[in-house]
This record gives structure tokens, sequence and C-alpha cells, in this order.
């Protein structure tokens, strides 16, 4: 049990994702006693038990759904004379199992405006690990971002270079006048992150993709980029815009939207050049 929660803990240091199944009550002859744990990552590996048998390989695929989902489950399962026989358990009984998701997205903002400020003031609420990434040093500063994770002062040629990027880090491109934004995007989508949103407008979003098609990157990584960024709400202010990207992160987070967008998508949002 001891390594499943030091995995457990480690997941959620490093911002990855899993499923934790426990069995919390057992009633006759049961393979796993109460309390046993098993912890299954996104990749499928365990750690752990909860009793083995055919039953531990359905707690093993619950596991995965909840991972996809991001929604707790409990489940019941009954060992009857049928189930023994047939899958040579000595044991008979019932269990329950609590499966649920741990590992908390990590937020990269790569940009340090206006709307980089606003997002970590709501993201702060979540207690999701939030890092701030711009290249002038008055902008990419703990007192302007205190309740961020870590801020970093970096040219965006090299903003991603040594920074930990996971299935489960979320990475927003808001570079300032959108100056840098296709550059920014550009070291995003080479990444592993499960989400990648662009700020702007319809105009300068398809101006952007066509320019980094032309510089060789494929058309499978431009298709994971959500553009424009967050909820369509109506957002102008630089507040709104955060509420509004921080919706979409939560929804993409709890399985309520597609990891990756919509053909088609056409979301718009009266967001100024002049905001970042």
């Amino acid at each position: 049990m001891l390594e499943v929660l030091r995995e457990a803990a480690r997941i959620m240091e490093t911002g990855q994702k899993a499923a934790l199944a426990t069995i919390i009550s057992t009633t006759g002859s049961t393979p796993g006693k109460d309390g046993a744990k098993m912890l299954v990552r996104d990749d499928g590996s365990t750690v752990g038990t909860v009793g083995g048998g055919c039953t531990e390989s359905d707690i093993w695929r619950i596991s995965m759904e909840v991972i996809a989902s991001g929604s707790p489950r409990r489940e019941t399962f009954r060992l009857t004379a049928a189930t023994v026989a047939a899958t040579g358990l000595l044991c008979g009984g019932e269990f329950e199992v609590y499966i649920e998701p741990i590992g908390t997205p990590s937020v990269i903002i790569l940009g340090g405006g206006h709307i980089a400020a606003s997002m970590v003031e709501v993201l702060a609420t979540l207690d999701w690990p939030v890092t701030v990434i711009d290249d002038r040093a008055d902008f990419a500063h703990p007192d302007r971002f205190p309740r961020a994770s870590e801020v970093l002062c970096k040219p965006f040629e090299t903003c991603l270079d040594d920074v930990l990027v996971t299935a489960n880090s979320c990475i927003v491109v808001v570079t300032r006048g959108h100056e840098h934004d296709e550059l920014a995007l550009s070291r995003a989508v080479e990444t592993s992150a499960g989400y990648i949103g662009l700020i702007g407008s319809r105009g300068k979003i398809g101006a952007i993709r066509k320019n980094l098609r032309a510089a060789g990157v494929s058309e499978s990584k431009l298709e994971n980029v959500r553009a424009p960024v967050g909820i369509p709400i109506g957002s102008r202010t630089p507040e709104e815009i955060a509420i509004s990207i921080a919706a979409e992160l939560i929804a993409l987070h709890r399985g309520s939207i597609q990891k990756e967008p919509k053909e088609g998508d056409s979301r718009q949002y009266s967001v100024t050049e002049s905001l970042d």
C-alpha cells in the first residue's frame, strides 16, 4: 500500500493522470480485503492489487474510464458460485470498490499580459499548478503573479525547453499583442500536452495555421489546437476571457467536451489585439 500511495503522490506532483481503486467494504470471502488499493496510470500500467482475477481486470477497465471522464465511480462485485467456477477463485462473497481520478491538470501560460494575470487568479481557486512564461523580465516576475506555481523569463524560441509537459498539461498561448503567438504555438504543438489553446481573431488564427503548415508543421498537430480558446460567452475583458478559458479547461478535465476540437469549429470572441 505504501508503494501505491507514494506513486499517487508522485502523479499529483508531476501533473499526470491516474485512477485510484480502493476496496471500501467486503462481505463473505473475497480476493481483496478492506482498504486494498490499486493505482492505474493513464498508460494502463498499474501499481498494487485489489485481489487479482477477472474482477481486477474489470476494475482496471473501469479505472481507465474514470481517467477519461474525470468522474469517480462506486462499483459492487458479487462472486457467485458460477463466477467462482468460471474463474477458479477460491472465494465467494461481495465487495465494493471506490474508484477516483487523481492528478489535476497543470496549466502553462505562454505570455505574461493582462489575460495571463486574470487566468492565474481564476485557476488559483481550483488549486491547479500554473506556470507563466514570458520573455520580459518585468512581466515574468513572481511579484506580478504571486499565486502562480512558477514564473519563468525565457525567450519564446526556447520557452518550453526544460519545462515538464505531460498529457495532463494545458498550454494556453496569449502573448502580448499576439506578436509571438505563432512562435509560441510552434513550440507548443511539438509537446505531449493534452490541450493547446490559442487566442485571437479567426483571421489571425487562420494565418498562423497557414504559416505553420508552410513551415512543415503537420496537419495532425495543428488539428489538436483549440482556437479561439475558451467557451463562447461573449467575453470582452481580460477577466471574462480568463473565465471562459478556465471553463473550457474544467470541461475538458471533467470529460464534458471532446479533447480534440470539432472540425469546422468557428467560435469567435471579442478580443482586441491590445489586451496582451
